[in-house]
C-alpha cells in the first residue's frame, strides 16, 4: 500500500526549469531577483547627446549666449585652466577640504548611528538631538563656525563635517533598525555572543543602508564645500565660481560647475566599486 496512490488523491509531478512544460516548451527562469544589469556605455552616450544638443542650440541661436555658453567655449576654458596650472591650484585645496571634512562627519555619523541602533539609552538621549539639528540649514551656521574656528580651514572642515554627520546618523540607525530580526533571533538561538551577532549579522545587514546614506552625505558634502569656499577662500572650486560670477564670465562659471559635476560622478563611481566588493553576498 505504501507504493500505491490513495484513491481520489491527485497525482502531482514536479517540473524543474530545465524540463519542458505541458505544451512542450521550456519553462523560463523567473528567479532573477531584480538584479540590475550594468550598462556602462549608456551614461556617456546620454552625456554626449546632451552636450551635442546644447552646442547645436547655442550655435543656431536657439539658446542665447547670454544665458548659456557654448560647451566648446567651456571646454576651451577648462583646457586653459589645465595649461596654466590654475586647475590644480583650485582643485587640490577643494579635494583636501572635502576629504577631511567628509571623513570626520561620516565616520562620526556611522559610529553614533550604530550606537543609537544598538543601545536603548543612547537612542533615547541622542535621537531628539539629531532630530533638532538635522533640519537646520548648515550653510546658515557658517558665520558661527567662522567665529568659533576662524576664517581659515577649521570653519570649512566643521561645516562639511556637520553637514555629512546628521544624514549619516539617520541613515545608519535606520539601516540597523531594518536588519531582519529573524536572523538576530537565529543567532541568539545558536548561543552567539552579543559581539558576534553585531559583527556577523547586524553590521552586514545594515551595510546597504549605510552605503546609501554615504552617497547622500557625500553629495551634501560637495554642496557645502562650495558654500564654505565662497567665504574667506582665495583658492578652491567654490572661490573660482564666485569670482567668475562677480565678473559675469559664464565660460569660467560653467567650467567650475563642470569640475563639481566630474567630482560628483567620480565619487559615485568609487562608491559603486565599494558596494560591489562589500555587498557581494547579496548576489
Amino acid at each position: 500500500m505504501s507504493d500505491q496512490a490513495l484513491p481520489g488523491a491527485p497525482v502531482t509531478e514536479t517540473a524543474t526549469a530545465e524540463e519542458p512544460a505541458a505544451g512542450g516548451r521550456p519553462v523560463p527562469f523567473r528567479g532573477g531577483g531584480f538584479v540590475p544589469k550594468t550598462k556602462f556605455w549608456l551614461g556617456p552616450i546620454v552625456f554626449v547627446v546632451i552636450i551635442a544638443l546644447l552646442e547645436w542650440g547655442t550655435r543656431a541661436g536657439v539658446i542665447s549666449a547670454l544665458t548659456l555658453p557654448r560647451p566648446s567655449d567651456v571646454l576651451a576654458t577648462f583646457v586653459r585652466l589645465w595649461e596654466t596650472g590654475l586647475l590644480w591650484d583650485h582643485l587640490v585645496p577643494s579635494l583636501t577640504r572635502f576629504a577631511v571634512g567628509s571623513a570626520m562627519g561620516c565616520t562620526a555619523g556611522v559610529m553614533v548611528g550604530i550606537a543609537i541602533g544598538l543601545f536603548t539609552y543612547v537612542r533615547a538621549g541622542l535621537v531628539p538631538v539629531v532630530a533638532a539639528i538635522f533640519p537646520i540649514p548648515k550653510i546658515a551656521l557658517l558665520p558661527l563656525f567662522v567665529i568659533w574656528f576662524g576664517i581659515d580651514e577649521g570653519s570649512k572642515y566643521a561645516l562639511i563635517a556637520l553637514g555629512t554627520f546628521t544624514p549619516m546618523v539617520v541613515a545608519t540607525y535606520g539601516a540597523v533598525d531594518n536588519v531582519d530580526r529573524t536572523l538576530i533571533r537565529m543567532g541568539q538561538s545558536f548561543n552567539l555572543t552579543w559581539a558576534s551577532i553585531v559583527r556577523k549579522i547586524v553590521l552586514p545587514g545594515a551595510m546597504p543602508g549605510i552605503l546609501s546614506g554615504l552617497r547622500v552625505s557625500l553629495a551634501i558634502g560637495i554642496i557645502l564645500l562650495v558654500a564654505a569656499e565662497m567665504l574667506g577662500a582665495n583658492y578652491g572650486v567654490g572661490a573660482y565660481i564666485v569670482e567668475a560670477g562677480y565678473l559675469f564670465d559664464l565660460e569660467r562659471l560653467f567650467a567650475g560647475v563642470t569640475i563639481l559635476s566630474v567630482l560628483g560622478v567620480t565619487v559615485s563611481f568609487l562608491l559603486g566599486q565599494v558596494e560591489r566588493r562589500v555587498l557581494r553576498w547579496r548576489v
